[in-house]
């Protein structure tokens, strides 16, 4: 046992396959489930749209934008379909709640969209792994 390697885990690429579906299940379905699915019911609202605009686009369109970045892209990141490219999105709108939405408010604001940003980047520079759809059809 070493102090690099407290466990013994051999840095084996399935382990690597592991942690990435671990990181795709718990911050795809998060991110689904917990902030996109209510945009996404508020979208198909008939009420008058009510969203921050962050960038000019206007209310609706950000939140079109928003909603499909946190609920379909990140269903392609659950599944690990397209997953470089689907975290793309979902990186650009944490990206605008840190330096945008966030930016005056205190740290604690903001920490969400940062833990929300780092296994995004993860994914982003390894792909989904081997348990991934992306996998399954060669794109992997």
């Amino acid at each position: 046992m070493s102090l690099v390697n407290p466990f013994g885990f051999k840095n084996s690429g399935r382990l690597s396959d592991i942690s990435l579906l671990l990181l795709r299940l718990t911050f795809g379905g998060l991110m689904l489930i917990n902030h996109g699915w209510g945009k996404f019911q508020k979208l198909l609202n008939e009420d008058p749209i009510k969203f921050a605009d962050p960038i000019g686009l206007g209310a609706e369109f950000s939140l079109g934008l928003t909603v499909f970045a946190e609920v379909l892209c990140a269903l392609l990141v659950v599944v690990g379909l397209f997953t470089r490219l689907a975290v793309i999105p979902l990186l650009i709108t944490m990206l605008v709640a840190i330096f945008v939405i966030h930016i005056s408010d205190p740290f604690k604001k903001m920490e969400m969209a940062i833990l929300y940003l780092i296994p995004y980047l993860i994914l982003l520079w390894n792909g989904s792994g081997r348990f991934s759809l992306d996998a399954l059809i060669g794109k992997e």
